[in-house]
């Protein structure tokens, strides 16, 4: 999943930074990829997690559908947002639980 996001956030940033961040508590470890492209269109926001959401020519919309799916079947849970102002990227996140072996 985290190569997904990461391939998304490279493919629609033709010009700019793309930025992975990692911060832990003791309850979860949370993933966050920010980039600074056009952003999420609007008519896919709502529905950006389901099946064959996208607009893109080059992708399937499978692929956060898929990284969701994982996320939640590890009990975690992923989120997308753009950035403010409007049209100065995306950022998505992902946590997953920490758990600590005895």
């Amino acid at each position: 999943m985290l190569s997904n996001l990461l391939s998304n956030a490279i493919k629609f940033t033709n010009e700019g930074t793309v930025i992975v961040a990692a911060v832990s508590n003791n309850k979860e470890i949370v993933v966050s990829l920010s980039d600074t492209g056009p952003g999420i269109d609007s008519e896919i926001l709502p529905r950006l997690f389901t099946k064959l959401a996208t607009k893109s020519d080059t992708g399937t919309g499978l692929g956060l559908f898929i990284s969701k799916s994982i996320i939640q079947g590890h009990g975690g849970r992923i989120w997308g947002k753009n950035n403010y102002p409007v049209g100065k990227g995306a950022t998505f996140a992902f946590s997953l639980p920490r758990y600590i072996a005895l």
